[in-house]
């Protein structure tokens, strides 16, 4: 596990979930982590930190020797987002599997190395997109096609700004809050619709301020797709996700706040949509879990795709550059 931060830490209850595989070292340059105490750690998932026993596994200050270590079949790249893409090439170059946490990198031709470093290495490169793996979503991408054509299509996403890691306040490293947050609707939209044909947004963005806002509209041959969302006011705004999609035959809407997966049709009760398919309930757990199999079995990763995780860097970029445009239209032919 390189990096014992928020995301670390959730990645680290997750692992345990998951058969066939085991921690053998963790990576960081915070003493205190190193002893696995990570209750100070933060999030916007409402989870605390805690106490893990790293008495057991090897624990790493120089990412050289985990990178050298022969016993370390695969690396969880949980480090700031500005050190992904040179961290997941050297890894790649070590002999290394390696799962990076979302976003993949800070823009699209650093992803593309990545891709290319690890076609040249033959290893199994994936970008941590969750929500690919979340039942609620699962849900939303199993029923689809058995509901004709979509007509509109709304996702959110919203949560105070960040207390902790003052990294995720430099857009310079983090993207910005929109970026971080937005890009796994973005990704979402990838899955299920494709690549938009173009792509425009509005929205303000004051991260002295804590706000980092987006309202995007990606644009596919059935009409437009809502992306909404981003950092609110530091302090008490609750995480907050959810969705609304539309088709000839029916509506599925999901809310983080209370209401589960639900499909709405003229002549039904409402009804819950049922996330088959998913072996376990935990989305971070099952994403893992896949990675652990692809790396296995030496197969790519087809349900999460870095090329599809690349291709959600440069639709989140053209949209933040059509906000700093005031919502001019920009087509995404000549994205990467």
């Amino acid at each position: 596990m390189l990096g014992l931060g928020f995301m670390g830490g959730v990645h680290l209850r997750a692992l345990r979930e998951v058969p066939g595989a085991s921690l053998a070292a963790v990576f960081s340059n915070v003493e205190r982590q190193l002893e696995g105490d990570l209750t100070a750690t933060q999030g916007n998932l409402g989870r605390p930190g805690e106490r893990f026993d790293f008495s057991a596994i090897k624990q790493y200050r120089d990412l050289s020797m985990v990178l050298g270590d022969p016993d370390i079949d695969a690396v969880d790249l949980c480090l700031p987002t500005f050190l992904h893409e040179d961290v997941a090439v050297e890894a790649l170059r070590a002999g290394k599997h390696v799962l990076v946490e979302k976003p993949m990198a800070l823009d699209g031709p650093g992803a593309r190395r990545m891709i290319a470093e690890a076609k040249r290495a033959g290893r199994i490169l994936m970008s941590a997109q969750v929500l690919r793996f979340f039942p609620e979503y699962v849900a939303l991408r199993n029923a689809l096609p058995g509901l004709g054509n979509v007509r509109s299509a709304f996702f959110r996403r919203r949560c105070a700004a960040p207390a902790w890691g003052g990294w995720l306040k430099d857009p310079f490293k983090s993207g910005g809050g929109a970026f971080d947050l937005l890009i796994h609707d973005v990704d979402m939209c990838l899955h299920l619709f494709g690549r938009p044909e173009a792509v425009s947004a509005v929205g303000h963005c004051d991260l002295a301020a804590g706000l980092d806002i987006l309202h995007g509209q990606l644009f596919y041959s059935f009409g437009a797709v809502i992306v909404s969302g981003g950092w609110q006011h530091e302090g008490a705004f609750p995480f907050t996700m959810e969705y609304s999609v539309t088709t000839d035959g029916g509506t599925i809407e999901y809310n983080s706040a209370g209401r589960p997966p639900t499909l709405y049709k003229d002549t039904e009760q409402p009804l819950m949509v049922v996330a088959d398919g998913v072996v376990l309930n935990d989305g971070y757990a099952a994403e893992i879990e896949y990675f652990v199999d692809c790396c296995r079995t030496g197969q790519q990763p087809d349900r999460c795709p870095p090329s599809e995780s690349a291709a959600a860097v440069d639709v989140m970029r053209t949209l933040l550059v059509s906000r700093e445009r005031y919502g001019r239209k920009i087509v995404c032919s000549n994205l990467g």
